[in-house]
This record gives C-alpha cells, sequence and structure tokens, in this order.
C-alpha cells in the first residue's frame, strides 16, 4: 500500500488542497462581511455632508459629495465610459508647484478625438475611483490604493454630463471567490488520485 501512494507527492498535494480550502473559507468568513460592512457604508455616503477632496486616496470616501479647486490643468485624457462613450479626465494642479494634485472627470463625448478646452477653476462633484490600468492578477499583489477621482456635476463646455457614480461598481465577489477556491481544491483532489489510479494500472 506504502508503494502505491507516494508520500512526498501526497503530501505536497494534501498541503496545496488545504490552502485551497483555507483560503476558500477566508473569502467566505472574513472577507465578504468586511466588503458587506464597507458596502453599508458607502451606501450612506451620499446623503453625508460635503467634504474637501482629499489629498490621499480613501475608499471609505466613495460617492461623498465633495468640492475642489483646480488651479492648472496639467493634463487630458479620454478613457472608455461604455454606453457613454469617453470620459474627459483632467490632472489639476491643486495648489504650488508641488501641490498633491487631483483628478477631475468633466464629462463623456462619443468622439474619440475630442480635446474639450477647460482652464480649471472651483469643481463640486461626487467622489469615485479613478481608472485603474492593473489587471486583477496584478491587483491582487499590488496593494497600492487606487486614486480618486472627483466626478464633476456640471460638464466642461462640449462634453455631456457625467453620470452620478454609485454601488454598482464597488465588486463584492467574495462568495464566488470562495466557491471558486473550493472548486480548484476539489479538481485537484479528483486530478490526484486519479492519476494514482492511473500509475497503480500502469504498474
Amino acid at each position: 500500500m506504502t508503494r502505491r501512494i507516494p508520500l512526498i507527492p501526497t503530501l505536497i498535494v494534501a498541503l496545496a488542497v488545504a490552502t485551497m480550502i483555507g483560503l476558500g473559507l477566508w473569502q467566505l468568513v472574513i472577507r465578504k462581511p468586511q466588503k458587506e460592512a464597507a458596502l453599508a457604508q458607502l451606501a450612506a455616503n451620499p446623503s453625508r455632508p460635503e467634504i474637501a477632496f482629499p489629498r490621499l486616496p480613501d475608499d471609505a470616501l466613495l460617492f461623498r459629495r465633495a468640492h475642489g479647486m483646480c488651479v492648472e490643468p496639467v493634463s487630458g485624457r479620454l478613457t472608455g465610459a461604455g454606453n457613454a462613450g469617453f470620459r474627459y479626465i483632467v490632472e489639476c494642479r491643486t495648489g504650488g508647484a508641488e501641490g498633491p494634485g487631483m483628478l477631475v472627470q468633466l464629462g463623456t463625448t462619443r468622439d474619440p478625438m475630442a480635446k474639450p478646452v477647460w482652464k480649471g477653476g472651483a469643481v463640486r462633484g461626487t467622489i469615485s475611483h479613478a481608472p485603474d490600468g492593473r489587471s486583477m492578477l496584478a491587483s491582487l499583489f499590488d496593494r497600492t490604493p487606487k486614486r480618486l477621482l472627483l466626478v464633476a456635476d456640471t460638464p466642461a463646455a462640449g462634453l455631456a454630463p457625467n453620470g452620478t457614480p454609485d454601488l454598482s461598481s464597488v465588486p463584492n465577489n467574495h462568495l464566488a471567490y470562495g466557491v471558486q477556491w473550493f472548486l480548484f481544491a476539489l479538481v485537484a483532489s479528483v486530478i490526484y488520485v486519479l492519476a494514482l489510479r492511473w500509475r497503480g494500472r500502469a504498474r
């Protein structure tokens, strides 16, 4: 019997399966309740008092009403906005040569060559996440907070109004992640058992 079941490979597979099960439990028992509590807080943010646009990223401030002063637009770019076409996002200097900066979403357009003219000034709107170019895999290892941007209430000339950011933009996939890890553990176990049976028959 001991010759039929190799010790070291079996220990490695058992450890891998135990790790997958542990990750699944972590997603369901820890991460899922944490995300649900965070979403409950975010759902209340639109009714909270307006604040100055934060100097540092803080996801707890998503969907809060905020205001800021764009002293000087430094650069602007178009980024995808689904059915709305493109979002026009401007990087602003907010004070002094070394100011912290602020991203402002000025509106949307269907023209991929649009170059709106905007000279800055006071902006009011809703806090949301800035576009993040990292892949899902990269974001698992890179824990750098996502940048925030101010989605302006009033669009710049030539742009359509922004949609209001809402909770649908914040994923809550921890149940799916937990089930996925359990499935990985099951598949790994089945494959290893089948490999042992094939090995036994080959002998």
